[in-house]
């Protein structure tokens, strides 16, 4: 393990993600899954799509965040919101754009507030917020660079932490491109109390483990690797600590290849495996004992307490559109979900692996 102060070089090494999706992949019948998506819009298509019905009712406004002119969106991997309500975009920055700032932050209406974070440019992917007894902190994922640095709401750095060539996995730093960050948070009854502030990488794009330190940074184990079998992942490509049963908080991976989500103790013991509804799952959030997971395969999907399916949002059927100018896209209609969240009145955000960026907010009615 590397824990780098701030002013130290970082680490060298690039790599493009490995992932592909198949284009026209098979589609989930509605009538087989129970739980339905209700588009509505009237006869000038100009309404907004609206998903779902009962307490789950969402009304689709794409392209929320209202990005200065001189910042152009990049492919646009993670949002999260801190406590006052300002929601923070992580994208790659799009070649045209005249500033090279990789984190934007937006209230709550979608008006631009700040941006920071040139040095993500390219390589920018996870994005963590996470409250602590010190303030709130961001956890942020450069997957070129293989670095994971902690940092300020507004960009001060606090830790580096580079890649754990103690774990003896690695040949070299520039096997290792991590892209995203769990922690656990606080208010959790013991024993788990004692793990508050504990770190989970998982190296998503490089060779497919996940790393576990303890709150000062230092290294305590990996598990995982490559495969298919229980406790092996393949592209393990998001990470959460799922407290909604806090007295039994579980690991929760986003096993991305695999098609499924995978349940680990905290100290990396397979619990057990979800599958279904799963195409490409990318990342989580919770709302009570909702759980949110944006699938890179065109959709986003809530699951119940029982990891059992509520509702699949913005089905889309043309994934190949994320290379596409924004004016192919079909309103309704996710392409590559790749991060969400619930924010604090139950609303979504939506941020899609698309070359033009999309910020989408699923506003609750």
């Amino acid at each position: 393990m590397s824990l780098d102060q701030p002013g130290s070089p970082a680490p060298h090494g690039h790599s493009r993600r490995a992932f592909l999706v198949t284009a026209g992949a098979a589609t989930v019948s509605l009538a087989a899954v129970g739980p339905r998506i209700i588009l509505a819009s009237n006869k000038s298509g100009l309404d907004p799509v609206v998903f779902g019905d009962g307490e789950h009712k969402y009304e689709c406004l794409h392209d929320w965040a209202q990005a200065p002119a001189d910042i152009v969106l990049g492919n646009t991997h993670g949002v999260a919101e801190d406590s006052q309500g300002l929601v923070y975009i992580k994208h790659t920055v799009h070649a045209s754009s005249s500033k090279p700032d990789a984190i934007c932050v937006f209230d709550p209406e979608g008006k631009f507030v700040r941006s920071w974070g040139g040095e993500y440019k390219g390589g920018a992917h996870g994005l963590h917020l996470s409250k602590e007894k010190d303030g709130e902190f961001l956890y942020l994922c450069d997957q070129a660079r293989g670095i994971v640095d902690k940092t300020s709401l507004t960009g001060e750095k606090v830790w580096t932490l580079k890649c754990p060539m103690e774990s003896g996995l690695y040949n070299n730093e520039a096997e290792y491109h991590p892209t995203n960050v769990a922690i656990v948070p606080t208010g959790l009854p013991e024993p788990w109390a004692s793990r508050t502030g504990d770190i989970y990488v998982a190296d998503g794009y490089g060779k497919n483990w996940i790393h576990h330190y303890n709150a000062k940074g230092e290294y305590l184990r990996s598990w995982g690797g490559p495969g298919g079998e229980r406790g092996q992942v393949s592209c393990p490509h998001g990470l959460m600590v799922d407290t909604r049963d806090p007295a039994n908080p579980m690991l929760v991976v986003a096993d991305r290849s695999n098609k499924r989500l995978q349940f680990f103790t905290l100290d990396g013991r397979h619990v057990k495996f979800v599958k279904d509804e799963m195409k490409a799952p990318c990342h989580f959030d919770t709302r009570g004992t909702t759980l949110l997971v944006p699938d890179l395969q065109a959709r986003v999907t809530l699951l119940d307490k029982d990891n059992k399916l509520i509702l699949h949002m913005g089905d889309g059927e043309n994934y190949n559109l994320r290379d596409k100018p924004r004016d192919q896209f079909v309103p309704g209609k996710f392409i590559a979900p790749h991060g969400a969240i619930f924010d604090r009145k139950g609303n979504i955000f939506v941020v899609e692996w698309v070359e033009v960026g999309r910020v989408t907010k699923l506003r609750k009615v």
